[in-house]
């Protein structure tokens, strides 16, 4: 069997930057354990893996290389840049997921990708999870947490750039991830997103948090528009809006590899 893959920097301008996603259309669902071995040949923070249903219609799944994950952002955002850019989609497409409802994505006249994410603001936590206080060598002024993430919150963007973390404790937070963030003076926030329970180490540019992220900054700062920063080593800049109960993000992307999967 020969599958298309395609590997696609998402939230960048740049190759070598933002987050990398590979993208694999399919005619007829992999079973699932098939899928999990492709994202483990690939060794990247995603595969997706897209399956048309009707016109601008598709199922989409998402696996890293240790499992299936229930939201993606970046992995979503390649798949749209695939699907508009190289198999010539206009219009809205529409993601059918199982964990999160439907995604909704439109290009932009000005190249970024735009997608239409659930809010999914945090809640504060009145019970600080001691895994999470020794897993980070800074300790945040608050913390919150939503259904991907424990939110650890810090007053400065030296703050987030400088905390190290432990994976072995934040591990243990298990099945919930780790981001930190503090307000920016370049940008509106800031963030970096550690997950030990669900992909591995350090995530480039995590879309979905910002579905939790987005509201979150929105009440604190009073905007409704905001430009984010996530701090990772190759980094990348998210163009967000709060919109009734949506959060909207977009991005650039930048295609790196167009291939074959022979299994």
């Amino acid at each position: 069997m020969e599958l298309p893959i395609y590997i696609v920097d998402a939230f960048t301008d740049q190759q070598f930057k933002g987050n990398s996603a590979a993208v694999v259309p399919l005619d007829a669902w992999l079973d699932d354990e098939t899928m999990q071995k492709i994202a483990i040949e690939n060794n990247l923070s995603e595969t997706a893996f897209i399956k048309q249903e009707s016109l601008n219609q598709y199922t989409i799944r998402w696996f890293s290389p240790l499992t299936e994950i229930d939201f993606c952002g970046h992995a979503t955002l390649a798949s749209s840049y695939v699907l508009f850019n190289l198999y010539e989609s206009q219009g809205q497409i529409e993601f059918i997921t199982e964990k999160v409802g439907s995604l909704y994505v439109n290009c932009r006249d000005d190249g970024r990708i735009e997608m239409s994410f659930p809010n999914q603001a945090p809640e504060l936590v009145t019970e600080v999870p001691v895994p999470l206080l020794q897993g980070l060598s800074i300790q945040p002024v608050k913390v919150l947490r939503n259904r991907q993430a424990y939110f650890a919150i810090y007053d400065s963007q030296l703050d987030v750039e400088s905390v190290t973390y432990h994976l072995e404790q934040l591990a243990q937070l298990a099945p919930y991830d780790v981001v930190v963030t503090a307000p920016s003076d370049r940008y509106d926030f800031v963030s970096r997103y550690f997950w030990p329970a669900n992909g591995g180490d350090e995530d480039p540019v995590t879309g979905s948090i910002h579905a939790g992220l987005v509201p979150y900054w929105a009440e604190q700062l009073g905007k409704q528009e905001m430009l984010a920063y996530q701090a990772s080593k190759r980094g990348g800049a998210l163009y967000c809006r709060m919109v009734s109960d949506r959060v909207l993000l977009s991005g650039f992307a930048v295609i790196y590899l167009r291939g074959t999967i022979y299994i």
